[in-house]
């Protein structure tokens, strides 16, 4: 099975606690909980650019990754982002 990322945020969604939420209270298999839920986008409004400062900042937050690491996912991010199905065109 392929990992899974957030199609809006590119979130890996490891969990099923990371998983949105459907319209019929399903997980969704293409959008994480911050970004869906209840089978809308939580802010429907958000351009990619700011998609990508609040994912910046989530990466900057974690406590769990190293440095060096942290580094490498942002330089890499902006491009992946571009990528997902919500900002693909």
């Amino acid at each position: 099975m392929s990992k899974k990322f957030c199609q809006s945020c590119a979130m890996p969604m490891d969990k099923k606690e990371d998983f949105g939420t459907n319209a019929d209270g399903s997980l969704s298999d293409e959008y994480c909980h911050y970004c869906f839920q209840n089978g809308k986008f939580t802010n429907p409004d958000i351009t990619m650019e700011e998609m990508l400062k609040i994912g910046l900042k989530g990466i900057d937050e974690n406590t769990e990754m190293s440095k060096p690491m942290k580094f490498m996912i942002k330089k890499m991010y902006p491009a992946q982002l571009k990528k997902m199905k919500r900002w693909a065109k």
